[in-house]
């Protein structure tokens, strides 16, 4: 269970319930003959990592999970939090490697940054007169 301090970004779930009606199309043909059994792995590895991939942020650290394992970074480790070419949020960390972080947007960084605990410098509500 996740702390209340803790921003989750996970992918739309409209690819879980794509994952669920391929899984039910792809009956018929896995009954068809046994060796076919397997093509249902296919949309129940989407469904499962639709559910579980993403990225966890506390004041901690960085929780990247994917659709085995995750990886925990600290956020000492983190040197820039970044965009791609994408859209997507890139952390380039202190040993050269960057990261991306699934699910989570350009626009996703200020929400981001706050759940370091800290605030952005360029902030709206830092600038008097707006």
């Amino acid at each position: 269970m996740s702390k209340p301090d803790t921003v989750r970004f996970r992918y739309n779930q409209a690819i879980l319930v794509a994952a669920i009606i391929a899984f039910v199309g792809a009956l018929p043909l896995a009954n068809a003959r046994d060796y076919l059994l397997p093509v249902l792995l296919v949309p129940l590895a989407v469904a499962v990592w639709a559910w579980r991939a993403g990225t966890d942020a506390d004041a901690r650290e960085l929780r990247i999970r994917a659709l085995v394992g995750q990886r925990r970074i600290d956020w000492d480790q983190v040197l820039e939090l970044t965009t791609d070419q994408r859209g997507r949020a890139v952390a380039r960390l202190d040993d050269g490697r960057q990261v991306t972080l699934p699910a989570v947007r350009g626009t996703d960084l200020p929400q981001l940054v706050a759940a370091t605990g800290q605030s952005l410098p360029d902030a709206p509500a830092d600038t008097p007169g707006q």
